[in-house]
């Protein structure tokens, strides 16, 4: 019942394409009426939940179609091929995106550490590496309403936004993908960490040894559990994070220089063979076809 609620607020609140802002800091709706295949993108800490229609993630190869049935958990910043294939003026796509707050998930994961016993996981649904995908259960839609139902009250949503998101990360963390949320942000978890610390330096050159250095862990205990926790491996991890990023910022209209400076690559010429050999096209060739299908659009 809840789930038709949600959906018939964000489609009577969204009025074209995109995302909106819900007045709740971190929380967005988003439609979509047209076909989008899968491109480069970067998911940072979030759950994206589909109230009609189904969505697409490719990580490493592998292809995840999600709809009303399941949620999608991404606790760590994670390189992916993202779209909406399926979406048509017919088969509408309406969703929420929640960006998950690393102070208030970390509080609320430790917390629920302390709480021990007190505080059950339902038994996890079969282990991905990077994602997860939960049930939709009564606590995550009754905690998502509420959170949305606010956005109807700017001052609901500066007096009560932070208690009514932190009660939806909390059955978030309870839910089917709570056990690899609460490890993504519990302490010590050094994995997390790294990654946190890659995503917001790609411009700055990152080596291996650095990354286990700053994970306290040998190269190759490093290696082992970055990869049992991502589906890659470190150096993997760090180029299609760069390439994700750059394809992202030259959609959006910047050079295809500056893209790859601003991600790191000092080589114009080993971007270029990297991007062509992630993506099948140059980087030119990529930026005349997001051109050409914003024209189209």
């Amino acid at each position: 019942m809840n789930q038709n609620l949600i959906k018939d607020l964000i489609e009577a609140r969204t009025r074209e394409d995109g995302l909106i802002e819900t007045g709740v800091r971190g929380v967005r709706l988003f439609r979509a009426t047209e076909a989008v295949p899968c491109a480069p993108a970067v998911y940072e800490p979030s759950v994206i939940a589909i109230a009609s229609g189904t969505k697409e993630a490719v990580l490493d190869g592998e292809r995840y179609v999600y709809d009303n049935s399941r949620y999608m958990c991404c606790p760590m910043s994670m390189p992916v091929m993202a779209g909406t294939p399926l979406a048509s003026p017919k088969n509408p796509l309406f969703g929420v995106y929640i960006s998950l707050n690393p102070r208030v998930m970390t509080e609320l994961a430790i917390e629920m550490e302390n709480a021990g016993n007190a505080v059950a996981t339902p038994k996890a649904m079969p282990a991905l590496q990077g994602i997860r995908f939960a049930r939709w259960d009564a606590a995550f839609s009754d905690a998502l309403l509420r959170v949305l139902q606010l956005g109807e009250s700017e001052a609901d949503c500066a007096i009560l936004g932070e208690a009514r998101l932190r009660e939806l990360y909390y059955a978030i963390l309870k839910g089917e993908a709570g056990g690899f949320a609460r490890q993504a942000f519990g302490a010590g978890n050094a994995i997390a960490r790294s990654i946190a610390h890659v995503s917001s330096n790609l411009k700055a050159p990152i080596s291996i040894d650095e990354m286990a250095n700053r994970a306290g862990m040998s190269r190759a205990v490093f290696h082992r559990k970055f990869k049992q926790a991502t589906a890659m491996s470190p150096i993997q991890f760090v180029k299609t994070m760069r390439l994700n990023n750059a394809a992202m910022k030259i959609a959006e209209g910047t050079t295809v220089n500056e893209a790859a400076m601003d991600v790191g690559y000092i080589s114009a010429s080993q971007f270029s063979r990297e991007f062509k050999r992630s993506y099948g096209q140059s980087p030119r060739q990529w930026s005349d076809a997001q051109r050409a299908d914003m024209g189209a659009a």
